[in-house]
């Protein structure tokens, strides 16, 4: 052993002495009457004793096990009065784990009687060896039997009251098991045992800050073990715990292997090593990792304080490079449960959860990926979040869509309600480490759905207000053209009066021409600031031709562009004033978004109790992303100068008519708008005709 390394041991062990000591003469001070009081003070006591004996008599000499026999005897004592009192306070019989203590204090007993019998011998002998062998294996059972009763008196302590010992415990399970670990390490090779017996003090010297803690009831009840330290701690004892393993294995490798040892020792060091470089940065090793110490080492799985902040950053998080709240809203629920993907879904007009937004979600969503109207009020009523891999256990349980179970990457559906009304769902992927879902995932994701939920509500009510706040722009812009025509209807009703009398004078009439012709020009001016309008009030609906409609409009625009009409359906039920206007909005689409040498088709059929219009171009096209946000909102147009007023109210005039508007189209190919109105029957056509 080298000089340094004996003089840590020594001096650690004197460190420790000096530290159990201080601790044993507080706990006497003190003046407490309980039994495990006096008790602690003289494991205290005897434990500094042992220290100071090793400490004197030199770490060179690793077998000096008679005062750690009588320190483990001690700590033991310890352990069994408190199992008495909490085995009676509970009403357990003390027996079984009675018969433990004894047979761990039998072993004590006879490793003691070992111990004297094999100094007395000739260390040459046979018996001194194989003495020396038999009281390393039960220094081994000692501490296996010592770790063992430790664990049975923390899971049969009062569970409010565990963490109060939970640090006194933890340090007596490690003392132990670093027992164990320097008998095993000895049993086979005593020169490697040097060092960690020389190691032993400075690592008593650690725990006797972590008994004084644990020994503070007030300090103990405030102490909070936090799970990124714990997973820390944990993953540094797991190298710790690779690195011992790793050199027992090569000691015995050198004692096996013989003239190979170096070889199968490269070999294998190389072997771990790439297996450590492949395994640890593992996405689902760490996830695997995570789940085990929530689930073995804290009383909940969620730290809520962390996964709420979170959740807020994830949600709030300004700046012009944050994604859009869709998919913020996605990821934040997606992060609790540690999903790799999420999909944001929102209700329609028509009642059905459509996509919306998503995160990460590998592959594109299938054409009828929607949740039905009718599910979608269920989820609605219930609030209940559905769990994918469970089928329905009762008649009033909620089951997921047929797309959704097939799809292997679906795991839940969450969905956000808010005040009552159910506003959209976000569908997680599937967790690296796949679970089921449990009582404190539901109420986590149905807390989280619901904030979330406020979010969303919150835009959609912010993009209301600002859509009326455009609709009020449009109606004040509005006002002053008005107030324009006003003067130009006063300025030509003055003309018309002067025109009676001057109506002979040539300079007047050249006057009058010019008047007219500014007059033209401004109100044209006027009619190009302002979208198409409806014609008069609107007709209850009648049977009516739409193929004369259709005509009568194209006709209008041929001189603008090439147009071409084909087909004729039955009469539909509709307001003729309405019709047209629809028509010219689609048509007047469809002309500006073509080229000159491009014709526009209107194609009329009918289909399934409705009539069709098909307006079809071969123009710029449009992304399914426009058609999807942009398209049928106000304000939102494709063209330069468009006041995006057309398509929002066409889709507005068709669905008060009983009828809708679909959309096809592609970027470069062309766009197919196909407006359908319901037929009228024979009996409205021939009583109106009548």
């Amino acid at each position: 052993m080298s000089a340094l390394l004996q003089f840590v041991g020594d001096w650690g062990h004197a460190l420790a002495a000096v530290l159990f000591a201080a601790l044993g003469i507080f706990v006497l001070r003190r003046r407490e009457e309980a039994a495990e009081r006096r008790l602690l003070a003289a494991a205290l006591l005897l434990t500094s004793c042992w220290s100071l004996y090793v400490s004197f008599g030199g770490v060179d000499k690793p077998l000096t096990g008679i005062g750690e026999n009588i320190r483990n005897a001690a700590w033991l004592l310890l352990l069994f009065a408190m199992l008495r009192r909490t085995g009676a306070a509970r009403g357990e019989s003390l027996v079984a784990v009675g018969s433990v203590y004894a047979a761990v204090a039998g072993i004590i007993l006879l490793q003691t009687f070992t111990d004297l019998i094999w100094r007395q011998l000739s260390p040459l002998s046979d018996m001194h060896r194989a003495l020396v062998h038999v009281s390393l294996v039960l220094h081994m059972m000692t501490a296996i039997g010592s770790v063992m009763l430790v664990h049975h008196l923390y899971i049969s302590w009062p569970s409010p009251q565990r963490g109060r010992v939970a640090l006194l415990l933890g340090a007596l399970a490690a003392m132990w098991t670093y027992d164990f670990t320097l008998y095993a390490i000895a049993s086979v090779t005593m020169d490697r045992a040097h060092e960690l017996y020389a190691l032993r003090g400075p690592m008593m010297a650690l725990l006797a800050p972590v008994i004084a803690a644990g020994m503070r009831n007030d300090v103990a009840g405030r102490v909070q073990l936090s799970r990124a330290l714990t997973l820390r701690s944990l993953s540094l004892a797991a190298v710790a715990l690779y690195v011992v393993a790793l050199a027992a294995a090569a000691v015995v490798v050198e004692l096996v292997a013989g003239p190979y040892a170096r070889v199968v020792e490269i070999g294998g060091v190389f072997f771990m090593a790439v297996s450590a470089l492949v395994l640890l940065p593992s996405r689902r090793m760490r996830a695997f990792w995570k789940v085990q110490v929530a689930k073995h080492f804290f009383q909940h799985r969620y730290d809520y304080r962390t996964e709420w902040m979170r959740f807020g950053d994830t949600i709030g998080r300004p700046g012009d490079n944050a994604l859009p709240l869709g998919e913020r809203v996605a990821k934040a629920v997606a992060d609790i449960t540690e999903s790799p993907a999420a999909v944001l879904m929102l209700r329609a007009e028509d009642g059905a959860l459509a996509f919306e937004a998503r995160w990460n979600w590998p592959g594109d969503m299938l054409d009828g990926a929607v949740v039905p109207a009718p599910l979608a009020a269920l989820i609605e009523q219930s609030g209940w979040i559905i769990d994918i891999d469970r089928p329905p256990g009762g008649a009033g349980e909620v089951s997921a869509p047929g797309w959704m179970t097939v799809d292997r990457r679906a795991w839940a559906l969450v969905p956000l309600i808010h005040f009552g009304r159910l506003i959209g769902a976000i569908l997680l992927a599937r967790p690296p480490i796949d679970r089921r879902l449990d009582w404190e995932d539901f109420d986590m994701l149905r807390a989280a759905g619901r904030q979330a939920a406020s979010y969303l509500s919150e835009a959609q009510g912010q993009q209301a207000l600002d859509d009326a706040q455009r609709f009020d722009e449009f109606n004040r812009r509005f006002a002053f053209i008005i107030h324009d025509v006003k003067n130009l209807v006063s300025q030509l009703s003055l003309l018309a009066r002067n025109a009676e009398r001057h109506a002979d004078n040539p300079d007047f009439r050249a006057d009058m021409v010019l008047t007219l012709k500014e007059s033209v020009g401004k109100m044209n001016d006027m009619l190009a600031r302002l979208s198409q309008h409806n014609k008069g009030r609107a007709e209850e609906p009648r049977p009516m031709s739409l193929r004369d409609v259709v005509e009568q409009v194209a006709r209008s625009r041929s001189r603008q562009h090439a147009i071409l009409v084909a087909g004729d359906p039955p009469p539909v039920l509709a307001d003729p004033a309405r019709v047209e206007q629809i028509v010219i909005h689609l048509l007047q689409n469809a002309i500006d978004a073509s080229a000159p040498d491009r014709s526009v088709e209107l194609c009329l059929s009918a289909d399934d109790g409705c009539a069709l219009l098909d307006v079809i171009d071969q123009g710029r096209g449009m992304t399914a992303e426009f058609i999807r946000r942009e398209l049928f909102k106000p304000f939102s147009s494709s063209k330069a100068g468009g006041f995006g007023i057309g398509a929002f109210e066409a889709r507005a005039l068709a669905q008060a008519m009983g009828g809708r508007i679909d959309v096809e189209s592609k970027p470069g190919v062309g766009s197919r708008f196909t407006l359908r109105l319901p037929l009228a029957s024979g009996e409205e056509f021939g009583g109106k005709a009548a």
